[in-house]
């Protein structure tokens, strides 16, 4: 835990901006499926514990004034705490809320730790990597057009800038947390400008990092070598789709979904939000939703905001809990509920 707990001090900022009388304010999106019901979990765990945070909640439904609204907020406050908003593969609808709000904040950097949980069965155990995905560039954005009819073109965009930034990243959260070594994950044997591009990027800031094992993976073999020997990956940074990809991949091999945290980092704003990114919208209304993850995340930007004991009061109960099966949740292989999670959680708070 002691790394988690370094990881965050990558972020430029280091608490929220709006702090009155010892209050931090903090932008809420619940978004949708069960984000609403895990948001709720959150808020009702900080008021048992009267943890000093008060949340300017805000719902996107489009782009349109509550888009602007909730854009504003974040830039006011510095920090946010995000469920998964719904995107749809409708033309209708050409832009997804998550990628734009990322790209519009300029949060260049999503982190996600994958790591084995005591008392979650998993097909693989001592798994402990940090994916660090670039987050505005890459095949998201958004640049297709149909040429003529029957053909569409899809614009990969790759930038010097947004290469290094990232690589840098990588290093810089290796050093930190004392890691190893940095694998990058790029398909540079096909295509070889943009991902070649990417690759060269991060062997020139491996150059400044002696003490840091530096290698490459081609994405399908990093895949092949995830499902068979995790164990072997330390800091993984890659473009925006390798990244999405494999922090679900890497999500499903230590537990799934609900109890992974993650985080997107800019140079001014934080915005921490689930590590596996699933609407669940199946499970929306049926109080069966697992809260662990959105609450590991909750308490990351706690300890964000430097309210470190609340952080770690969240996060040891949250793991003590899941060390239990009667606890677990239907996706764990439980029968626990939503709300018996969080008041067994707060029980132990007590």
């Amino acid at each position: 835990m002691a790394a988690t707990r370094q990881l965050l001090r990558t972020a430029a900022s280091c608490s929220s901006r709006t702090v009155y009388g010892g209050v931090h304010t903090v932008s809420l999106i619940p978004g949708d499926g069960v984000g609403p019901e895990l948001a709720k979990a959150v808020k009702d765990v900080f008021h048992h514990m009267r943890v000093p945070v008060r949340f300017d909640e805000l719902n996107i439904t489009g782009l349109d004034k509550s888009y602007e609204v909730a854009q504003k907020s974040l830039r006011s406050h510095g920090v946010g705490l995000k469920g998964i908003i719904s995107t749809s593969p409708s033309l209708a609808e050409p832009r997804s809320l998550n990628v734009q709000l990322r790209k519009d904040l300029d949060l260049f950097a999503n982190v996600v730790r994958c790591r084995s949980v005591e008392g979650v069965e998993a097909r693989h155990q001592d798994v402990d990597m940090v994916i660090i995905r670039e987050n505005t560039e890459g095949e998201y954005s958004g640049l297709e057009h149909e040429s003529v009819p029957g053909v569409v073109e899809s614009l990969k965009v790759v930038t010097a800038e947004g290469a290094h930034r990232i690589a840098k990243f990588a290093f810089e959260t290796a050093s930190r947390l004392n890691r190893r070594k940095v694998t990058a994950v790029h398909k540079a044997n096909i295509m070889k400008l943009a991902d070649g591009f990417f690759l060269q990027s991060c062997r020139d800031v491996a150059k400044d990092y002696p003490l840091i094992e530096f290698e490459d993976m081609i994405v399908d073999n990093c895949c092949m070598q995830l499902a068979s020997r995790p164990q072997q990956f330390d800091v993984l940074v890659m473009g925006n789709l390798y990244g999405n990809i494999i922090s679900n991949l890497g999500a499903g091999l230590v537990g799934g979904a609900g109890v992974i945290p993650g985080v997107n980092m800019g140079e001014d704003i934080v915005l921490f939000e689930p590590g596996a990114r699933h609407r669940g919208h199946e499970l929306a209304g049926k109080n069966t939703a697992n809260p662990a993850g959105m609450l590991l995340t909750s308490a990351s930007m706690l300890r964000h905001l430097r309210l470190h004991e609340a952080a770690d009061q969240i996060e040891n109960g949250v793991y003590g809990l899941l060390k239990e099966s009667e606890f677990h949740t239907p996706d764990l292989g439980g029968s626990s509920s939503t709300s018996d999670f969080v008041a067994a959680l707060m029980s132990r708070l007590e």
